[in-house]
């Protein structure tokens, strides 16, 4: 998809940091937007900050990780503008920084919930739309360089970024001779509400935060507060939307990280090679 002019696009996690980031771009670019976000005190605040033509932006109260509230919103974004061409699986938490023997039940069942089961749900609701309507379309699930090294104290949230990668390829492949594309954006830090601490709904009090656990959110706080400005996020973002790119990078000062995780895969694969039962 070469050109936003008029396409109409779906935000989940539209409220802040990356989201209305996306939102700033494609209005911008005269597209439509529909935010989805669980806040509806952000989705106000942010469709002040947009300033946007009030029949180009529409604000949904939504909890991406509920079918049902997804498919509502989705079908309130449809009747509201026709069509949606773009849709944009962002919700995420960062979850509580702990080591993998601490954490509990309600600590994965958060996390996946809302960044992995969002970015199904996601697809599964609005893909028959984007292939009936004929008009072509993009899917952009946002992913984390976590999902593709992994980090300690993070157990929930790399394997869920890891997932969305995987589920991302997947749908490459599924999509192949369609007019309906899709890429897995994989950011480093940026300037977002990632790394906020933020209660799980799950559980009435949170567990005490071991020394490990408590260094590594601070890290992840200062890595977040001095991070890239999600505007360059989004450019970078669309730009790769446009040229139809599967993976988009944005931080290149990481890739000896990844290069290093080719390197121990490569040497796996040649040890393969050379076993003998």
């Amino acid at each position: 998809m070469r050109d936003f002019k008029g396409k109409t696009a779906f935000i989940t996690g539209g409220a802040g940091g990356l989201g209305r980031a996306f939102a700033k771009a494609l209005i911008a670019e005269g597209a439509n937007v529909a935010l989805a976000d669980i806040d509806e005190r952000a989705l106000v605040r942010a469709a002040e900050e947009l300033d946007a033509p009030p029949d180009r932006l529409l604000g949904l109260t939504c909890d991406a990780s509920d079918r049902s509230a997804l498919e509502r919103a989705a079908a309130e974004a449809i009747r509201a503008f026709g069509r949606v061409h773009l849709v944009f699986n962002n919700a995420g938490v960062g979850g509580r920084s702990a080591g993998l023997e601490e954490l509990t039940a309600a600590d994965w069942e958060w996390v996946v919930r809302v960044n992995l089961i969002s970015v199904a749900h996601g697809v599964a609701i609005f893909l028959a739309h984007l292939r009936a309507h004929g008009e072509g379309g993009h899917f952009v699930n946002v992913a984390s360089m976590a999902g593709m090294l992994g980090q300690a104290q993070m157990g929930p949230y790399s394997a869920t970024k890891a997932a969305v990668v995987a589920l991302s390829e997947t749908l490459f492949q599924e999509l192949k001779g369609t007019n309906v594309g899709v890429s897995v954006l994989c950011p480093g830090f940026a300037r977002t509400g990632i790394a906020d601490e933020r209660p799980n709904p799950l559980v009435p009090e949170a567990p005490p935060v071991s020394k490990a656990g408590a260094e590594r959110a601070a890290q992840l706080r200062l890595a977040v507060e001095t991070g890239l400005d999600p505007e360059e996020v989004a450019a970078r973002t669309l730009s790769g939307v446009r040229d139809g790119d599967l993976y988009i990078f944005t931080h290149p000062e990481m890739r000896p990280w990844l290069d290093k995780r080719l390197e121990r895969l490569r040497a796996a694969y040649d040890k393969a090679d050379r076993f003998v039962p």
